[in-house]
């Protein structure tokens, strides 16, 4: 009996000292937790994060060990957010702007790893505040200052650079990029000896042409043979920077014609590890993020002077231009109140009509150039596309490889435009549709895997699971779910095969064709209007010098990219808004160089 008493205070004492090592209720034993979270661009657990707790259930650290979201647009909340979650011990941090569909999906990622832990979520969900002491004002100094790191910004200040000056850049985001980053990546350019050119009876001429008939002739005929004829040398300067880009051409949507060249990285992100990888090995050239220009300083001389800027914590930022200014902020496409203002298109540009662009494209640097003098030229020009995402407005998620191979198909199962036509065409076709929406038809062709990525760098099974497109092994399956009349989805596909065979107009007068939608399995993507670049704004002259009202020169005073007017006329051709930042971004570098 002495014996069993005694082994049974032995188990009550082994008992009671696994449950002392036992971690309370509702608390965490020090460890690494795992959690994902979805996204809509990288679909059901794009993100995934390790986090680790300490023993006071403290969070010290957050690995993301998948990101499915885009490179290059994720990078600054991939970057932010973690760190933030561990400063503030709390998941309520602001989304980084320009990334907050990552930004949320790291922090509901972090929440189930959190579950995971067995802890008290709530605990974590403390408001944020956040004590900002601001900084002494700073007086600054460079050849060259640039307004905006978009891809027409970091074109001159690579170039200016390389024209012996130093340089600034200033840039409102916490990220380079602009809209350029937010591309698909096609850039048109052509070279007129190459086979390729010869092989699609493309010329320098033709382009220019085609620009000039695609914006119904009121594009400068200067500028618009300044850009054609200086597109190809821009895409040498590319390579010769280390930039790759993948064999031949393609004809990206309203872009008339197969003249487009696709970067080996994903969207637009070949163009800023090219600059950035300059810019960062290189003195006297430096970008200042999180650093909003506010004014374009005029000196007594009327030569304009610097730029005045706030600082990150509200400091005041003055910074000396000795040669000049560059204005390259974009457009303004995200600012709904002056679209409207300027809208002489379209029926309604209000908010319900979403936009492909990042968040910073609201026309600053237009606003600030007008100040000082600038004329500002058809600014009611303003491009819709039929392209985007129903949620979002964004251009990922589309399904499309190339013109060639693609049909547009409206809630009735019918075709109902050429899809080779110019974008406002086929925009305006889309606003007579059900709802304003439509898919896109790929088949194999397009997709001969499910892993073959898109011009976003997302695959057909990511945007299938991701509940983005839809899949079919038959076109009647596909039919099905879309939600669209199978036998009329049958009969435009197989109206579509038998002209791809001819190769003769159809009813709509498409006459670009590749491939028969024939190869199962069927893919098909949803679209509706979006509004995507505005074709007004700053008058400048070839060497990308600001004209004021009288068509003169203000000394000092340059733009290039879409914050410019006058080029592309009514509607843009598609590929033509890279060709235009490159182009005229690398020659106000060049201008502003040699200005003195």
């Amino acid at each position: 009996m002495q014996k069993l008493n005694r082994n049974m205070a032995l188990l009550l004492s082994l008992l009671m000292m696994l449950t002392l090592c036992l971690p309370a209720a509702g608390f965490a034993a020090a460890g690494v937790y795992e959690g994902s979270g979805d996204s809509l661009i990288g679909g059901v657990d794009a993100i995934t994060v390790q986090v680790t707790l300490d023993e006071a259930d403290a969070i010290i650290g957050i690995e993301v060990i998948l990101n499915n979201d885009t490179p290059g647009i994720s990078d600054p909340a991939i970057a932010g957010i973690p760190a933030a979650i561990v400063e503030y011990q709390s998941i309520e941090v602001d989304a980084i702007a320009g990334a907050t569909m990552t930004s949320d999906a790291i922090v509901a990622a972090v929440e189930a790893a959190l579950v995971a832990a067995g802890v008290n979520v709530d605990n974590y969900k403390v408001e944020v505040v956040k004590e900002v002491v601001k900084e002494a004002d700073v007086e600054m100094e460079a050849d060259v200052v640039i307004i905006g790191a978009g891809g027409a910004g970091l074109a001159a200040a690579v170039t200016a650079h390389q024209n012996g000056a130093s340089v600034i850049v200033l840039e409102k985001l916490n990220k380079v990029g602009g809209n350029t980053i937010l591309a698909g990546g096609a850039l048109n350019a052509v070279d007129d000896r190459s086979e390729v050119a010869v092989a699609n009876d493309d010329s320098v001429e033709w382009h220019y042409t085609q620009t000039m008939n695609g914006g119904d002739n009121e594009g400068d005929t200067l500028l618009v043979h300044t850009l054609v004829s200086n597109a190809w040398d821009g895409v040498q300067w590319l390579k010769e920077l280390g930039m790759g880009f993948q064999e031949g051409t393609f004809t990206v949507t309203g872009g008339m014609w197969p003249r487009a060249h696709k970067p080996s990285d994903p969207v637009g992100t070949g163009f800023f590890k090219t600059y950035m990888n300059y810019i960062d090995n290189n003195e006297n050239i430096e970008v200042m993020l999180n650093t909003t220009a506010d004014e374009i300083t005029v000196d007594a001389d009327g030569r304009i002077g610097g730029v005045i800027a706030t600082g990150e914590t509200g400091n005041t930022i003055a910074v000396k231009a000795n040669n000049g200014v560059i204005v390259a902020t974009g457009g303004f496409a995200k600012n709904v109140e002056m679209r409207v203002e300027h809208n002489t298109i379209w029926a309604d540009l209000g908010e319900s009509v979403l936009s492909t662009n990042h968040t910073g494209a609201t026309g600053d640097g237009i606003v600030m150039a007008e100040a000082v003098g600038a004329n500002l030229v058809q600014m009611g020009n303003i491009q819709l596309l039929p392209l985007g995402d129903p949620v979002t407005g964004s251009l990922s998620g589309n399904i499309e490889q190339d013109v060639e191979k693609r049909i547009f198909i409206n809630k009735e199962g019918n075709r109902f435009v050429d899809e080779g036509e110019r974008r406002d065409v086929m925009t305006s076709a889309l606003f007579e549709q059900t709802d304003n929406y439509m898919w896109i038809v790929v088949d194999s062709h397009s997709y001969p895997t499910g892993d073959v990525k898109n011009n976003f760098n997302e695959s057909a099974d990511e945007l299938v699971a991701a509940g983005r497109a839809v899949k079919g092994e038959t076109i009647e399956e596909l039919a099905e779910n879309m939600g669209v009349p199978v036998e009329n989805l049958v009969a435009a596909v197989e109206d579509f095969n038998a002209h791809v065979e001819t190769k003769e107009a159809d009813a709509f007068g498409r006459t670009l064709y590749s491939e028969k939608l024939d190869m199962g399995p069927f893919y098909a993507g949803a679209r509706v209007p979006t509004v995507h670049h505005t074709m007004g704004g700053i008058q400048i002259n070839v060497d990308a010098q600001v004209l004021n009202v009288n068509g003169d020169v203000i000394p000092g005073l340059y733009a290039a990219g879409e914050v410019t007017g006058g080029i592309h006329g009514t509607n843009r051709l598609g590929g033509n808004a890279l060709t235009d930042i490159l182009v005229f971004g690398r020659i106000a570098g060049e201008s502003a160089a040699e200005s003195k």
